[in-house]
């Protein structure tokens, strides 16, 4: 039979499929790989779990083979007589950082001694793959520019882990040329960072938006495009949920007066209510278990007792 052009081999989606079944879905603290964002309101969504991160099979392969090509980094190094070290011998893990309780957290490719052009300095790792167009701006304006998010990574990692510059190796995926650069530490710039991180993690709202036009580029390309300027319900959780608090090592549900598992908090409970800067309306009453909203149009919702589950409210919308 002749294969139906653009059809997807059975076999290739079955593969998709099982990337996409084995994602672990959200990340437990505030990554030190996303504090260089722009958006202070996208890091508290994530960090709110207020959207499930939507990367389909093929996506996730992608990242798959970034992480891959971290092994072959490392082996290009010591072929060329640096020394690396990309784990705690003790625990086999990565070496990293948390603060602020473990709401902020990371961990760094490696550190080497050794590197060609300052030998006896320690270098903390970092590596990364480019398509081809960011690549050739890569090569033209350095990582600061070109890719301020891993900058700021770097800078964060430094300060923490007291390291004085960084290696950062990249390499371009269609044609497997390598560019390097050393970077310097920035304790200036580490404060900020983290000053940014503190405020996401104590934040109870989320913060403003960098734009109200919800056609910018950059607000489209957002993940949580819709919950932030569609006012669509996000899902239901305990980090979504008014009565949780983040603490010392965890979250703290304060209706039940207990700290919460990771997986109880993906589960939430029936007596989750949305805190309510995460809802379109305005607040005319609240009780200990519900919360009445009005609209514009002069409609109104109570979540909670008496009225709507936060899961029906979340059903509803997708519904309408």
């Amino acid at each position: 039979m002749a294969k139906v052009p653009g059809q997807l081999s059975p076999t290739v989606q079955a593969i998709y499929d099982a990337y996409e079944g084995g994602r672990s879905g959200f990340r437990p603290h505030l990554g030190a790989s996303l504090i260089g964002r722009e958006c202070e309101r996208e890091l508290w969504y994530s960090f709110r779990w207020c959207t499930i991160p939507d990367h389909n099979g093929r996506m996730l392969r992608l990242f798959e083979t970034g992480q891959k090509e971290e092994e072959r980094f490392i082996e290009n190094l010591r072929s060329v007589g640096v020394e690396v070290h990309d784990h705690d011998e003790e625990t086999g893990r990565q070496f990293g950082f948390t603060d602020f309780g473990g709401h902020f957290a990371g961990s760094i490719d490696g550190a080497a001694l050794g590197i060609i052009e300052a030998p006896k300095t320690w270098h903390l790792l970092e590596f990364k793959t480019y398509n081809d167009r960011r690549f050739e701006l890569l090569k033209k304006h350095g990582v600061e520019i070109t890719s301020p998010e891993h900058h700021a990574q770097m800078v964060i990692y430094m300060d923490y882990m007291g390291f004085k510059r960084a290696f950062y190796l990249a390499v371009n995926k269609n044609s497997d040329e390598l560019y390097a650069e050393r970077i310097k530490a920035d304790p200036t710039y580490a404060v900020l960072l983290k000053d940014k991180a503190r405020r996401i993690i104590t934040a109870d709202r989320p913060q403003p938006r960098i734009s109200e036009d919800p056609a910018w580029w950059k607000c489209k390309c957002c993940e949580h495009h819709v919950a932030c300027h569609e006012g669509s319900p996000p899902e239901v959780n305990c980090r979504t949920c008014l009565h949780s608090t983040p603490v010392d090592g965890g979250w703290r549900c304060e209706k039940h007066g207990q700290v919460l598992s990771y997986q109880e908090q993906l589960r939430g409970c029936s007596d989750h209510l949305y805190i309510p800067y995460l809802l379109p309306g305005k607040v005319i009453d609240a009780g200990d278990d519900w919360v009445d909203y009005g609209f514009e149009d002069g409609m109104s919702i109570r979540n909670g007792r008496g009225g709507l589950s936060s899961r029906q409210i979340r059903a509803r919308d997708a519904a309408a």
